[in-house]
Order: C-alpha cells, then structure tokens, then sequence
C-alpha cells in the first residue's frame, strides 16, 4: 500500500463556489489525515468565474501548489504545467467542479487513480475509480454494476458553512430583532435576469408596501455588474418590467464605509445588494428567499433556507434567440413564426409536464418540498405566497425541517477525504 507522505492528490476544480465551499474544508480533511501528501489544485475555466479563484486557493495553508484557469487546456492535453510542475510515482486526481470527463483524461495522464464528488449526477462510470456521492439517491439510480465504486460521503456544502457575523450583517442590513430578511436571487445569466429581476423585485415591493419590518437582500453574482443589474428594473433596457408591471427603481450607491448599495423604488422600498462573495453568511439569515431553478435551490437547500422557485413562462411566447441551425430556419420568412411557434409549445409542454420537478430538494425527495411556482405567474402571486410564508411562521419551520430532512449528512470532508485516500491505496491505474 502506497505511503500517501509520498503522494501527489490532485484537485480538480472550478468556480468561486466549488473553491470556497468544496476544495476548503476537503483540504483541511487531507491535512490531517494525509500527513506529509503533496496537494496540487488546479482550475479549469468557469463561466461564473471571477478570476480570482486561484489567488483564494493559494490562500488555503494546506495546499502546497496552484494552477490557474488559464493554463488548464495544455495541461489537460498534455500534463504539462505552466511551471513545470513535477509528479510523483503514487497519486490521486479528486474531482472538486468542473466537466467530470476532466478527472478521467488526467487521471489517464498522469497514471493516477480518480474519485469525483457528486452532487447531482455522476458520469464516465466505467472509467472512474471511486464516487463520493451526496445521498444515496444517486446510488439508486446507478446500474447495478457500478454501484461498488460509490460511497454516500453527505453534503460538502454543509461542511463549508461558517458561523456568520449576525451583528455585522444586522448592522449592514439596518436588522432588528423584529426584522424579516427575505433573499432575491435571480440568477447570473441574462436569460433569467430578463424575467426574474422584475419579477422578484416587484413581489418585493409588494410585499414591502404591505410588511413594513421585511428587509430585502439581493446576494449579487460575483458576474453581474451593478449598473447592469440596474438596467434589467428599467423599462427601456428590459421590456419584461412593462409585462410584469414592476416599479421603476434607482440605484443607490452608499456615500459611507460600511453601507452597502441598494436599489429604490418611488415608493421607499429598497433592495440591499450584497457582493461579498460566496454569500452564504447572508442568505443562511433570510427566513425565505426567492430564487430560479439551478444550483441556487441546491445551495438553498444544504443550508436549509426555504424558498420559493420560480418558473416564469412570460417571455417563452417571444423566444426566437435559438442558435444553430434552427435559429436560421426560425428567421426565415413565412414558415419562420409558425416553426417558433411550435418549437415554445413543445417547450412548454415540457416545462408543465404532470409531476415534473425542477428545483434539487424536490428532486432528491422526489416530491414538492419547496414549492415551484410555474408559469404566467404574476408578481402579485409571488408577493402573496411569502406574505403567507411570514403571516405563518409555523409553516416555515415545517419546509426548513424538511429540507433538513432531505439534504446529505454533515461530515462529508472527512469522509471525501477518507475515500480519496483508500482509492489511493489501490495504486496506479
């Protein structure tokens, strides 16, 4: 059995959230239980990225070496770094974020065994030594003949969550003891942006107008410009306020250290945006938050914050923006429309299918945890179903317990690491 003092474990990953809340309590897992291992991250690019995830890494004690992004495709061709690192004989490449094919075609470089830890699915099972799955619901849904390689390790994302500072966020926030904070979270990318910022933030004003102790904090992408965040609450930059019927807001910036820039609407309500990143100090605060369907309901739901998912089907009757091929055909004159047509029905036919789920915690209990709200949904539904939310506390304390319920078990770390280190064991490929 291979010494691990004398080990190379490679980490594999992308983002700024798979840095802060996978590689950084994993690290600390192999420090103590790997001794005198060599730990190597190395990061390939993300669309989310800030390009500072390097710089964070490098900031970890118990990690000895650090490749950014933009080296990463000469690296996966050819296992050459940008400097030069050097391999030793034994080693283990740990899949942390990022493309799961990454962790085969290095691991086949370098000759070294590979473990992925997965959340949601898991690929290249034939190639792939070991899994560290979140619960065991992915191990269900795995053939028979791979379910060896998997092992129920629980929920990183608990592991990373940190004692917030309340009296800080409080302070930020203008938070009393009476105060509920209620979570925005639209999304990074455009095609969501267009929708959810009028959306979410017009049932804010509207639950605003009606429960003057709500406080509302948008945790911003680390992607999104202000200003830009900005425009998607004007009528002319974003025709989806005059659809939605949302107030106009201003963005304000703070003229003190300290104070964090909101967004304002004519009537007074305002719209914290947070941008320290990652932000889950502040969301694990909000007695609930709005969000759309992807990773936000995953992170939502490790921290056990309830939401309210929304699915917003308003701009799906004017979608042309298709690539390809289609977006070509879709542009040509009269068979172009009728096409665009029928390509959204079978769309929504799709989206509203009987039984569908579209948020994880739904999804890992196979069952409606956390209510999604889909469709030609107004901001006045919205608005009411949080005002129900905080008019019936009880009712939150029941979701939360059941997202609690559903989610993977603490002391994923330790247990990841134990894994990477047994995988180890069995040598070279």
């Amino acid at each position: 059995m291979p010494d691990s003092s004398s080990a190379d474990i490679v980490i594999l990953s992308n983002g700024p959230g798979e840095i802060t809340t996978w590689v950084k309590p994993v690290v600390r897992a192999l420090r103590t239980q790997a001794g005198g291992a060599r730990i190597s991250v190395v990061l390939s690019p993300c669309p989310h990225g800030t390009g500072q995830e390097a710089e964070i890494a490098r900031q970890y004690p118990e990690v000895d070496r650090v490749q950014a992004a933009e080296h990463f495709w000469p690296f996966l061709l050819w296992g050459k770094t940008a400097a030069d690192w050097d391999w030793r004989e034994q080693g283990v490449v740990l899949f942390l974020g990022g493309d799961q094919v990454y962790p085969v075609l290095v691991g086949r470089r370098l000759g070294y065994k590979t473990v992925i830890y997965a959340e949601w699915f898991a690929n290249w099972r034939r190639w792939v030594d070991a899994y560290g799955v979140m619960n065991a619901r992915l191990v269900e849904q795995t053939p028979a003949a791979f379910q060896a390689k998997f092992t129920v390790v629980g929920d990183l994302m608990s592991d990373s969550q940190t004692v917030a500072d309340g009296a800080e966020i409080a302070q930020q926030l203008g938070l009393t003891p009476d105060t509920e904070l209620i979570g925005i979270l639209p999304g990074s990318k455009r095609s969501k942006l267009t929708q959810g910022v009028p959306l979410m933030l017009g049932a804010a004003a509207y639950v605003g107008d009606r429960r003057p102790q709500a406080r509302f904090v948008i945790p911003v992408a680390p992607t999104v410009q202000l200003e830009d965040l900005a425009n998607y609450t004007s009528p002319e930059h974003n025709p989806m306020v005059t659809v939605f019927g949302s107030p106009a807001m201003t963005l304000m910036r703070p003229d003190q250290p300290g104070q964090l820039p909101y967004l304002k609407t004519d009537q007074g309500t305002q719209i914290f945006l947070w941008q320290s990143f990652p932000s889950h100090s502040v969301t694990s605060q909000c007695q609930v938050c709005l969000t759309t369907v992807g990773a936000n309901t995953a992170e939502l739901g490790a921290l056990g914050v309830p939401m309210v998912v929304l699915l917003p089907t308003q701009q799906l009757d004017a979608m042309n923006a298709w690539d390809g091929l289609l977006g070509l055909i879709i542009n040509l004159p009269l068979v172009g429309k009728p096409l665009n047509r029928l390509v959204n029905r079978v769309i929504f036919a799709y989206l509203s299918r009987k039984g569908k789920l579209f948020a994880w915690p739904n999804i890992w209990a196979g069952r409606e945890v956390v209510p999604e709200l889909f469709g030609k949904i107004t901001l006045q539904q919205v608005g009411d179903r949080i005002l129900a939310y905080l008019e019936h506390p009880e009712t939150l304390a029941t979701v939360r317990q059941n997202l609690q319920a559903v989610r993977g078990e603490p002391g994923a770390a330790q247990k990841l690491a134990a894994l990477t280190l047994q995988t180890l064991s069995g040598g070279s490929v």
